[in-house]
């Protein structure tokens, strides 16, 4: 019975130190130079741009020897939502001619990359410094940076790797431009958004165009009025008043011939009353034709 729990217990220990031995970083130093900077070995390791002697223009001698040592692996994006992947660090800063090594340790079962861009060709063939390891292993390279304050972009160029936080930057003197997303120093180019989706607003119709209202002319200042011609009725007022008022005259003379004053105006009066009796009538007659 007890062989049994010894068994069990001796494969645990065998899994586990298999295990231990499987995770235990690997050392890649021995390369085959291909020139140009380029060294690769048949394990998975690869170092590009590799400059250890070569001053860029501006540089009289190199400023200072600068180690760095960067790890990358998965555990490393725990401190970023949305990522799967990271550095160890993600910014490196680092004075004009300065002989950098990178020591790049790789702590997943998968390849990952420590890449730098930008780098002038006529110094470095390919324009950048490239570091590549697959599986738990560390690979070492040397470069000596140029001259003028720039910020580098460092990242994996694995697919996906770089989109998933293994983004960084080095920053050379005064630096340059910061790159955007870089985990836990700079803006996401593109911010995640975890909301509800927003109906996209209806269109809105155009306005009708309005027409243009005719705009009148402007009116000349009202013209004085003006003498209107004589009329038709006005001229035969005239003759008959000067036809008519001496006949007038005559008549109501001869009428009156012989009266007082006082007689005079009593006659008057009473033919006035007398006209206003026949209009009163007159019109009262037309009232009641109305109804």
């Amino acid at each position: 019975m007890k062989t049994i729990p010894t068994l069990f217990l001796g494969s645990l220990l065998a899994a586990a130190s298999a295990y231990a031995a499987e995770d235990k970083i690997i050392e890649h130093n021995s390369f085959m130079d291909h020139g140009d900077g380029h060294l690769m070995d048949m394990d998975g390791a690869m170092v590009m741009g590799q400059n250890k002697d070569t001053l860029a223009p501006g540089c009289d001698k190199v400023s200072e020897d600068v180690e760095i040592t960067v790890h990358a692996g998965h555990k490393y994006a725990k401190n970023y939502p949305g990522t799967m992947f990271g550095f160890s660090e993600h910014e490196w800063k680092v004075k004009p001619c300065t002989r950098l090594t990178v020591h790049f340790i790789n702590e997943d079962h998968v390849r990952h990359q420590w890449m730098m861009h930008g780098l002038p060709k006529f110094l470095y063939d390919k324009g950048m410094f490239h570091l590549e390891v697959t599986g738990p292993a560390k690979v070492s390279g040397t470069l000596i940076l140029p001259a003028e304050d720039r910020t580098y972009l460092v990242h994996c160029d694995i697919a996906q790797h770089m989109e998933k936080g293994m983004k960084g930057q080095l920053i050379v003197g005064k630096g340059g431009t910061p790159f955007p997303s870089i985990p836990g120093l700079t803006d996401l180019a593109i911010p995640d958004n975890y909301g509800p989706p927003v109906a996209p607003a209806a269109p809105v119709a155009p306005a009708a165009p309005v027409a243009d209202k005719p705009v009148p002319p402007p009116t000349a200042a009202t013209p004085a009025p003006q003498d209107q011609p004589t009329s038709g009725g006005f001229i035969l007022g005239v003759i008959l008043g000067a036809f008519g008022t001496p006949f007038a005259i005559s008549t109501y003379r001869q009428r009156f011939q012989g009266m007082s004053a006082g007689e005079v105006l009593h006659h008057l009066g009473h033919a006035g009353l007398g006209l206003v009796d026949r209009l009163l009538g007159f019109i009262a007659a037309l009232t009641k034709g109305g109804k």
